[in-house]
């Protein structure tokens, strides 16, 4: 891993910092503050990130992904959340079902999978909706802990078929007024 850092010159604009992966791992990686990753190598396992996620065109990654926005130029094989953005530009492939607000695929791209758009992330009001299993994570319990919840009416939550949906600004509200216990 290496962080690369371009500093600000003369004549030279300020640009992002990365968190560059050019090695092949095997793991869960989880970043709770936000950072903006960049794989280049072999990846396999989950990751679960803030800021940007950038899989490189030599990247070959096999995972589950969450992330805020991500960009694809590899391959990617396993499911993927972006929580804002996922783009996938070529020759980038993404092999798994992908869940996203909005979604860019450039031309000779692939994305072969199940796509659902988020809507209700879209527009001004910007609501994100997570399942249970993405709330367990979110709060770090378990998932039959948020079920009994919703269940018993016990946290926001809305039924959606056999499924419970909850709303993320309202379960920071729900946290903030300290009704988790």
């Amino acid at each position: 891993m290496a962080l690369m850092r371009k500093e600000k010159g003369k004549g030279m604009e300020e640009e992002e910092k990365f968190l560059d992966v050019d090695a092949s791992m095997q793991g869960n990686l989880s970043f709770r503050d936000p950072v903006n990753l960049r794989i280049n190598g072999r990846f396999e396992g989950s990751l679960d990130t803030l800021g940007s996620l950038v899989v490189g065109a030599n990247a070959v990654v096999k995972a589950q992904i969450t992330g805020e926005t991500i960009t694809v130029s590899g391959k990617v094989t396993g499911n993927v959340l972006a929580k804002r953005q996922l783009t996938i530009l070529p020759p980038g492939q993404v092999l798994g079902d992908i869940q996203t607000p909005i979604l860019e695929v450039g031309k000779g791209a692939i994305l072969q999978g199940n796509c659902r758009m988020n809507i209700e992330a879209q527009g001004s009001g910007r609501r994100e909706m997570l399942t249970a299993e993405e709330l367990a994570r979110y709060l770090e319990v378990e998932t039959s802990s948020v079920l009994e919840w919703a269940e018993r009416g016990r946290i926001p939550a809305v039924r959606d078929g056999s499924l419970w949906k909850f709303d993320r600004s309202k379960i920071d509200e729900w946290v903030s007024n300290e009704r988790i216990k």
